[in-house]
């Protein structure tokens, strides 16, 4: 049982770069050209666009319990507490921009292969 308790303690007190480790960022995803592209292709980047962003939802999703306790350890003036929340925040909205760029890089490639095979 000691040894049950030490790991949970353990585990609690792991620092914020572990415990974003534990959540894992997806790769972005190669995004067709859209003046060079088939439809079959713009197709599986469409495919591969929307698995990145689940993938990308569910990361973000495993670091807001982390956000939200470094926040609130911040909050309580724990030592060192400020610079993991804000490590935190910043990996976070990493992962936003991350989104925010495919899909409009995406969504850029989509026109031009619209312009480029009018029908």
């Amino acid at each position: 049982m000691k040894t049950f308790k030490i790991a949970v303690l353990g585990l609690a007190l792991g620092s914020a770069g572990s415990m974003a480790n534990d959540c894992v960022a997806p790769a972005q995803p190669e995004v067709p050209e859209g003046e060079d592209s088939s439809l079959e292709q713009m197709l599986a980047g469409q495919k591969a666009v929307k698995t990145f962003q689940a993938a990308n939802l569910a990361y973000m999703s495993c670091l807001e319990p982390q956000l939200a306790e470094a926040e609130a350890a911040a909050k309580e003036g724990a030592e060192g507490a400020v610079e993991k929340y804000t490590k935190l925040q910043e990996t976070y909205n990493a992962a936003v921009s991350a989104e925010e760029e495919v899909a409009a890089k995406f969504n850029t490639e989509i026109r031009d292969y619209k312009t480029a095979n009018p029908s």
